[in-house]
C-alpha cells in the first residue's frame, strides 16, 4: 500500500467489544459512539477436542447519529456484536513507528444472538433522516399515520385499542443482554 493511500470497502464483522463505548461528538455536536472491536479466528481441533485461538484483528468502530446514541445506551465491554459498515485502512507514522489502522464507520450494529438474548425496545426518533435517499426510501413505504415502525401493508392499529403490556414500555429504555450461560467458546 502506498503512503497516504486510503482503501474503503463494505465489511461485516463479528467480534467482542474491547472497552465500553466512548461518547464523542462531531464538530456540529452530533453524537458518535466509538469503540474497539476484537475479531478472532477460532476453530475447533477435533484431534485435541478443544478450541484453538488464531490471530486477532482489532478495528476502531465509529457509530454516528441516532445509531450512535442507541449504541451508547445498548453496548458494553465484552459483548459479542455484529457490525456492518465501511472499512477504511489508513497508514500512519510517528517518529518511531509506522503501521496501518483499520477503521470502520458502522451502518448497522447489533448483539450476536448466538451467545445471548437482547430485549429490543424502540427509541424515539429525534430528527428526520438527513440523507435524501433515506428520506425517499422511507416515504415510499410510509406506514399509516406516520408510524415509522409499522409494517408496510399492515392494517392500521385501532386508535381506541389498548397497547399490549408485553410489548409496550418506555421507548427510551435500553436493551438488556441476557447471559446464555457458559457456552461461549472464547
Amino acid at each position: 500500500m502506498e503512503r497516504g493511500h486510503i482503501m474503503s470497502d463494505h465489511i461485516t464483522l463479528v467480534g467482542n467489544i474491547v472497552g465500553d463505548p466512548e461518547e464523542r461528538a462531531t464538530r456540529g455536536g452530533d453524537p458518535i459512539a466509538a469503540f474497539r472491536l476484537a475479531v478472532s479466528e477460532r476453530r475447533f481441533d477435533r484431534e485435541r477436542g478443544q478450541w484453538i485461538d488464531g490471530h486477532t484483528n482489532y478495528y476502531a468502530v465509529s457509530v454516528f447519529g441516532e445509531l450512535g446514541r442507541n449504541a451508547l445506551t445498548s453496548l458494553r465491554k465484552g459483548e459479542r456484536v455484529i457490525v456492518a459498515g465501511r472499512l477504511r485502512l489508513r497508514e500512519w507514522e510517528t517518529d518511531t513507528k509506522r503501521g496501518v489502522s483499520a477503521d470502520v464507520t458502522a451502518d448497522a450494529v447489533g448483539h450476536d444472538l448466538r451467545w445471548g438474548a437482547t430485549a429490543f425496545r424502540r427509541s424515539t426518533r429525534s430528527e428526520a433522516p438527513a440523507d435524501d435517499t433515506e428520506s425517499s426510501a422511507t416515504t415510499s413505504h410510509a406506514a399509516p399515520e406516520g408510524d415509522a415502525w409499522a409494517v408496510p401493508g399492515a392494517a392500521p392499529a385501532d386508535p381506541g385499542s389498548t397497547p399490549d403490556p408485553e410489548t409496550a414500555g418506555d421507548a427510551r429504555a435500553e436493551p438488556v443482554l441476557v447471559d446464555a450461560g457458559d457456552t461461549t467458546p472464547f
